[in-house]
């Protein structure tokens, strides 16, 4: 039976951890603050592939929509062990307030006709009746089979999960290959750094994101998650079960700083006040920024690297997302068996034809 040794306590390495140990591997999970530490913690959870979707981009469509079909059998096993990861199947609402965003939509709309997936257009009048709080729009579009699963959950019910499966985690950060006889480099955007054929591959994306909770007399948070994009920048407005709402994200580069910006803070709110106007009267409870795992084309790096060495990294914007697909590829890969679909257009090997072009 294959010793692992799982290298990142994120959701990707979480996952990928609990899969194999429920096959009987000894597994080892490397990382200074499992389930706590990167930007698992502070994602929005938004599970939202066809909203994510853009032309060119399809092999990262068809990977997200691979993953979001194995969500609910994810989320279940992880209840049937008595851990609830906190999924949510309330949709996705995408809106526009000007004629540039509503084009936005239209080639989105457009885009995703084209490859048969589902998504109702709505008139700025649909939009509203569909979530009452929205500022003026101009157009939207619902798009009912987005999930959501509150992040924050999952990562504490894929942290107790790995301990009823007897992972062994080492609470340090680790910067040469660690003893075992599979690997799987899983550190977000620290991956780079801990092998040769990720180094420059892989880079952080600064993302800031708030948590708010509506006061006494306000407005509740909408029912449904809600994108948009407001003067060229996205936004989106996540709702929780407990009333929170968590509003992200900026997004640019800046290294490894993980400080909370002025700006950044007032990008968001000042955008989200177009989207849902009565935010503005609700308590900022948490400000925070993470580092997305950013690949060279938005597709993740999975596959082998090395004998016995997989990359499980480069999720960028769907780490939390592609996290069922990623534990079953790594589990298919030990058991020498295919892997889920899809993962073949993510191989880290497409590094090496490009370098070669």
């Amino acid at each position: 039976m294959t010793n692992l040794a799982v290298v990142g306590g994120g959701v990707i390495g979480l996952s990928t951890a609990w899969r194999a140990a429920r096959t009987g591997r000894k597994v080892t999970l490397y990382d200074p603050e499992p389930a706590r530490g990167g930007a698992s913690w502070l994602a929005g959870g938004m599970l939202a592939p066809v909203t994510e979707a853009w032309p060119g981009e399809e092999d990262v469509l068809r990977l997200g929509e691979e993953s979001l079909r194995r969500w609910p059998d994810f989320a279940r096993d992880l209840r049937k062990e008595g851990f609830d990861p906190g999924l949510a199947e309330h949709g996705t609402l995408v809106v526009a307030f000007d004629s540039a965003d509503a084009g936005h939509l239209e080639i989105l709309a457009r885009h995703l006709g084209e490859m048969g997936r589902t998504a109702e257009r709505l008139t700025g009048r649909e939009a509203k009746r569909l979530e009452p709080g929205l500022g003026s729009v101009r157009s939207g579009l619902h798009v009912p089979g987005d999930l959501a699963v509150d992040n924050r959950k999952l990562l504490q019910a894929l942290y107790a999960a790995c301990v009823h499966h007897h992972v062994r985690f080492r609470q340090e950060r680790v910067e040469e290959l660690p003893d075992a006889e599979a690997v799987v480099l899983a550190a977000g955007a620290w991956t780079g750094q801990l092998h040769p054929r990720l180094a420059g591959a892989v880079r952080p994306l600064k993302g800031e994101i708030l948590r708010l909770k509506p006061r006494h007399g306000c407005l509740p948070p909408p029912a449904h998650t809600v994108r948009a994009v407001v003067e060229g920048r996205p936004i989106y407005l996540v709702p929780r079960g407990d009333s929170e709402l968590v509003l992200g994200a900026t997004q640019y580069e800046a290294g490894f700083d993980r400080a909370v910006t002025a700006r950044g803070v007032r990008e968001l709110l000042e955008g989200a006040e177009r989207v849902f106007p009565a935010i503005t009267e609700y308590e900022l409870t948490e400000t925070a920024a993470g580092l997305r795992a950013g690949s060279r084309d938005a597709l993740p790096y999975l596959g082998v690297l090395d004998d016995g060495v997989f990359a499980a990294t480069g999720h960028h914007r769907n780490g939390l997302l592609m996290a069922p697909v990623t534990a079953d590829a790594v589990v298919a890969w030990l058991e020498g068996e295919a892997p889920p679909a899809g993962t073949e257009a993510a191989s880290p090997a497409r590094l090496h034809l490009k370098e070669h072009e």
